[in-house]
């Protein structure tokens, strides 16, 4: 794991206070949800959902990646993420990311590549948009993670979802092209990586304990 990310993940740790009560809620049942999908198959596999699968819905994909990693889960995580439709991640995005130290490489020149998203030497995780329905995400037996209020309240059903859970962010969208831009990118990107970390670091406590 690269230093960078590893360092971001343990001020994670310190920062637990800045999570709300309520937030700790859900990602506690989040929590429990993983070890009864870890309990059951062997491995937990999560969609990280939101409208246009650009901006939040990668966050989250790309931190449940590096979490799984840091708190020695990855081999029974899955990570995906989905939309309700299908743009591109977008280069705000990509800047928030590599201000926190991943590096991103594109497969090519097209109006939606897939994005290596590295946050090791051998440790990546494959971003790009696409529908949470798409053949590249598991198509059951998973649980959906719906991080924008849009597609939460247009999906009250996520087929195929043994559990659903309302995750919502405030949409870093607000701010483009604004002088705070790049700033609330980022704010966005390190919160979700903030309560990724907490609810993985909970699930991760359960195996400790085991």
């Amino acid at each position: 794991m690269f230093p960078r990310i590893e360092k971001i993940c343990r001020k994670f740790e310190s920062e637990q206070h800045l999570i709300s009560a309520e937030r700790k809620t859900i990602l506690k049942s989040v929590a429990e949800a993983v070890d009864s999908q870890i309990d059951k198959n062997g491995i937990a596999k999560l969609i990280y959902i939101c409208t246009h699968n650009s901006r939040r819905s990668h966050f989250g994909q790309v931190w449940a990646a590096a979490a799984a990693e840091f708190y020695g889960m990855s081999s029974k995580i899955g990570v995906f993420s989905g939309g309700t439709e299908v743009t591109a991640l977008h280069p705000n995005s990509i800047k928030a990311l590599e201000t926190m130290c991943f590096q991103i490489t594109a497969d090519a020149e097209v109006r939606n590549p897939r994005y290596d998203v590295k946050f090791g030497n051998d440790l990546s995780t494959i971003c790009f948009s696409k529908v949470y329905e798409a053949s590249e995400n598991p198509q059951n037996d998973f649980l959906a993670l719906m991080t924008c209020s849009h597609a939460d309240e247009n999906c009250p059903f996520i087929p195929g979802a043994t559990e659903r859970f309302s995750l919502p962010y405030e949409d870093p969208k607000l701010f483009d092209n604004t002088k705070l831009e790049d700033e609330k990118y980022l704010e966005c990107a390190l919160e979700i990586g903030r309560e990724v970390c907490y609810m993985m670091s909970q699930s991760a406590l359960k195996e400790d304990n085991a």
